[in-house]
């Protein structure tokens, strides 16, 4: 495909992308991705799994899970409200928050997106321009449409600012991501950010697996965390009853704190270096009856 045709065909795909019914959609994102066909009748790897569980199980309590500020309830009511990030007040829009009323360190997201925030380290020197524009323009986003991630499609758009987690060390606050398996974590992952992306996976008593989803691993190992059994049996709890779910932690000066629940890690999206691993992994999760 030349480079014109190749840009006129993704042109003419942004343009349509929400007509498009989700199997359909999928199956042409996986192919692009993947270079194979998607299997949605009989799916047998992990990536084919989590498409598979985007179009067929839709549990209404995801929609909860995935949103910033309603799962803080949920999350409270399962594990207590030591392990769920102070919330300072949540907002419709930008201009609504009375920055008076914040301390002087805050985070600021939407409860509907992944990834996107605005860190306030020093509220004298914040650049309210530059975080209502980013925050705005993520509030007429919805991040289910592109990967039909589908707890996401419902979730109401509105900003929330939480407690800045800090642990001092003038390095980016690691998380543990634990991918849990119809109700057990299997295994956990520390991502590194940098000018590239490293991930070191590891199993349940922190030894080092090699699984490759597409990325180097950092080196020297990670060191396991004092908190790694507590967060470990959190993560239990809090994922019984889903098929497949990532739950995020951090630990942070002694105290451990829930990120996030991820229930298609990297959108089932993200080709593994072998494609036997993926098919491994994918023996791991056994899916619902149809909803």
């Amino acid at each position: 495909m030349s480079r014109f045709v190749h840009h006129l065909y993704w042109n003419v795909l942004s343009r349509t992308y929400k007509f498009w019914p989700d199997a359909l959609w999928l199956k042409m994102i996986y192919r692009s991705k993947f270079h194979r066909r998607l299997n949605l009748s009989a799916p047998k790897s992990f990536n084919e799994k989590l498409n598979w569980l985007k179009v067929n199980d839709r549990n209404p309590l995801y929609t909860q899970l995935a949103d910033k500020y309603s799962v803080k309830e949920y999350v409270r009511s399962k594990i207590g409200d030591e392990h769920v990030v102070p919330c300072y007040g949540v907002w419709s829009h930008f201009d609504d928050i009375d920055f008076s009323q914040l301390p002087d360190q805050f985070v600021l997201k939407c409860t509907h997106d992944s990834g996107g925030m605005c860190l306030c380290r020093d509220k004298s020197s914040f650049d309210k321009t530059a975080a209502k524009a980013k925050l705005e323009q993520t509030l007429r986003n919805n991040f289910y449409w592109w990967t039909r991630e589908w707890p996401y499609k419902n979730v109401k758009p509105r900003i929330l600012a939480d407690k800045l987690l800090d642990d001092h060390t003038g390095k980016t606050l690691r998380d543990y991501k634990f991918w849990c398996f119809n109700g057990e974590p299997k295994y956990m992952y520390c991502t590194v950010k940098s000018d590239d992306i490293y991930e070191n996976f590891y199993d349940m008593d922190f030894l080092p697996v090699a699984i490759n989803h597409g990325f180097r691993r950092s080196e020297p190992e990670f060191e396991k965390p004092e908190a790694f059994e507590l967060m470990k049996s959190l993560a239990q709890t809090l994922s019984q009853g889903i098929p497949f779910v990532r739950i995020d932690f951090f630990w942070v000066e002694g105290r451990v704190y829930f990120g996030e629940f991820t229930f298609y890690d990297w959108a089932g999206l993200r080709p593994f270096a072998h494609y036997q691993q993926d098919l491994e992994l994918g023996g791991l999760i056994l899916l619902p009856q149809r909803s």
